[in-house]
């Protein structure tokens, strides 16, 4: 029989109607002709309530026992799923990733996929079940203990699930109908995109997009998994929702095909910083290695070169307004031990950056230019420039994120389709 993975979201289960709502979506597919293997996250709130639960027992947690606890909620939510489809006549049967057995690393709260052996679920569809809920965000380690894959982790269950059985397709459903050419929030004139390819995806989920996990969409890109997002609360058929593929099945893409943000950014320069090889593994090894996600970087000349016997620069980056603690941290204790110098640290903590990602970019000239122009003509003034091959990234004041947004989307004009 075809197979299909469907994966439902924490809002999509909320409560007993929801998991009955989602169950009927899942009764639909098998009267289809599917078999189906679903991935469930745990109830709506129900996994920061465990959290808080364990950081309240044991601020020092066991890593291995915060997962025994957190992996929980997705285990009730499986279970009343099965049990909600057996009294829809629907053969169906709960497991938790121990008993698939999902195979991952032993790094608890952040482990990955080693292996997903077919061989458990292939028996039962061969015995007539056919739906296999799976208890998504966990697995288990080489020696025997529940892991958790960490934020998105029911997302790239459900990707890993169809590249294992070879599926059809992979649905997520989510509280959202699709993937828009920028948050609908932002400007009524966003647009539901029909198709997106997985490296236009991947950006925008890196640059601030929450419907998809980066990692998710990694996998599915490596994999060829076609990802479909849809709503839990809509009535949907086969044509609904976004789907994310290979760029092969796009027809003809716009230049442009989304505009994404990300609202809490920071830049960091640090001034007058010996100018010599090997000066920004100096910098920026210390900040990987403490775990400082920076994104844009820039070295211009410094306006202190003057008077330095020396050459000197300034280097300036930008990363997560929640990381500058820490990056100042690592920064200053490189200084200390001599590996850098550098004569202030200026951080700005009132930044935004604002991304237009399309594969179209690499058959078109202009897009920066005409992304500057729109810019320029709102009074919008650029602070640090990033760019890829199908990515143009700027970093503004924030106060101006919303306006910048709404430009670039006119300015592209991405209400319009094709």
């Amino acid at each position: 029989m075809p197979l299909l993975v469907m994966k439902f979201g924490g809002t999509s289960v909320a409560n007993l109607e929801r998991i009955r709502n989602a169950a009927e979506k899942v009764r639909t597919e098998v009267a289809r002709g599917y078999d189906v293997i679903v991935i469930v996250s745990a109830m709506s709130g129900k996994t920061n309530e465990l959290v808080g639960w364990v950081n309240e027992t044991s601020p020092l947690y066991d890593a291995r026992e915060y997962d025994a606890v957190v992996s929980s909620g997705e285990n009730v939510t499986a279970g009343l799923m099965a049990l909600t489809l057996q009294e829809m006549d629907v053969p169906a049967r709960s497991w938790q990733g121990w008993q698939v057995p999902i195979q991952t690393t032993s790094a608890h709260g952040a482990a990955r996929f080693v292996d997903i052996p077919r061989a458990n679920l292939d028996a039962k569809f061969a015995e007539g079940f056919k739906v296999a809920v799976i208890a998504g965000f966990q697995g288990v380690s080489a020696e025997g203990r529940i892991t958790t894959l960490g934020r998105g982790g029911s997302d790239t269950t459900a990707v890993a699930f169809a590249a294992a059985f070879d599926a059809e397709r992979c649905d997520i459903y989510t509280d959202v109908d699709g993937i828009y050419t920028t948050d609908p929030r932002i400007t009524s004139k966003a647009r539901k995109l029909e198709k997106i390819s997985f490296e236009e995806m991947l950006e925008l989920a890196s640059l601030g997009a929450k419907v998809l996990q980066t990692r998710s969409v990694e996998l599915a890109m490596r994999y060829k998994v076609r990802l479909r997002v849809l709503s839990s609360f809509d009535e949907t058929d086969e044509t609904s929702g976004t789907l994310v593929c290979d760029e092969d099945e796009i027809m003809e893409s716009k230049v442009v095909s989304g505009v994404a943000y990300s609202r809490e950014e920071a830049k960091l320069t640090l001034v007058t910083v010996e100018d010599r090889p090997g000066i920004a593994a100096a910098i920026f090894g210390p900040l990987s290695e403490a775990g400082v996600n920076v994104d844009m970087i820039v070295q211009n000349i410094s306006e202190n070169a003057q008077g330095h016997e020396k050459p000197v620069t300034d280097m300036t980056f930008s990363c997560p307004v929640d990381q500058v603690g820490r990056a100042r941290k690592a920064l200053e204790a490189a200084r200390d031990a001599g590996q850098i110098s550098y004569e202030a640290l200026e951080v700005d903590t009132d930044a935004a950056k604002v991304s237009v990602v399309g594969i179209g970019m690499r058959s078109h000239a202009g897009v920066a230019a005409r992304m500057f122009r729109a810019l320029a003509e709102e009074g919008v003034n650029i602070k640090v420039i990033a760019t890829s091959e199908i990515k143009i990234s700027v970093l503004i004041d924030r106060k101006y994120m919303e306006l910048a947004v709404q430009s670039l989307h006119d300015a592209f004009e991405l209400d319009k389709a094709g």
